[in-house]
């Protein structure tokens, strides 16, 4: 059994946005899969509160663009597996058109009747009993086929931005490899002559301790902390690091 945990540290506030935005697409996916019952709407309500606060396209595109001159270079070298980098240049293209249009992301997601309602008691304490919500209590009656019909509908407002940032951070994780590295008295730190925009650690959870991880751009820091006293642990602890670009 693998017991290896990872920790995720962006560097900068736009890698931050893009891991939320994973986090709650991959939520979201895990509620296609299987029935949560009203538990899908949190991860939604999350995404469209995000979504309305900040017009993530244009970061986006300049993003997609960046790779796109990165990766024409590494096709032109020999030696490289020339179809897999075709393969992503593909999709990096065939994701700018969708963020390239007038409509705002998940517009019409606030013109759903049933949707707005749920979200407006959604903050509240407890507010899903079927005396607050009975178009919930109807919805949740729904053979879950229609559910997921239903879900798979209101996620596709999301994609135009989900698929790129999906593929933006997998090729971010890919910059660097996890090297084995050990922490002194439970500290670690580290600089880089690049500009970093992701710190990675895994660590086997038996060693009983998590990372907080602190940096900025060429610097970064790692404490251990003792999950048990919930304070710096002393101990060395031995890790992986992967420090990306």
């Amino acid at each position: 059994m693998n017991n290896d945990l990872i920790y995720e540290q962006p560097l900068n506030e736009k890698t931050r946005s893009y891991l939320r935005l994973e986090y709650l697409a991959d939520q979201l996916n895990l509620h296609l899969d299987t029935d949560y019952q009203h538990h899908c709407f949190y991860p939604l309500f999350s995404l469209a509160e995000l979504t309305d606060r900040c017009d993530y396209r244009t970061d986006i595109l300049k993003d997609i663009d960046k790779q796109l001159v990165i990766l024409a270079k590494w096709h032109a070298l020999p030696h490289v597996d020339k179809s897999q980098i075709q393969n992503i240049i593909d999709q990096l293209n065939a994701s700018k058109a969708p963020l390239q249009t007038n409509e705002r992301i998940g517009c019409h997601l606030k013109q759903d009747r049933f949707i707005a309602a749920l979200k407006q008691r959604f903050g509240m304490p407890g507010a899903c009993c079927n005396f607050d919500l009975p178009q919930l209590h109807y919805w949740l009656a729904k053979p879950w086929q229609e559910r997921q019909l239903d879900l798979n509908s209101w996620i596709e407002n999301f994609l135009p931005i989900l698929k790129p940032i999906k593929l933006l951070l997998e090729l971010t994780r890919s910059t660097a490899e996890f090297r084995t590295t050990e922490a002194q008295q439970g500290f670690f730190q580290g600089n880089s002559p690049q500009t970093l925009s992701l710190i990675r650690v895994q660590i086997d959870h038996t060693q009983d301790c998590y990372p907080t991880i602190s940096g900025h751009k060429n610097r970064y820091a790692i404490h251990f902390v003792d999950f048990e006293n919930q304070k710096h642990t002393d101990k060395l602890v031995k890790f992986k690091l992967a420090t990306c670009n």
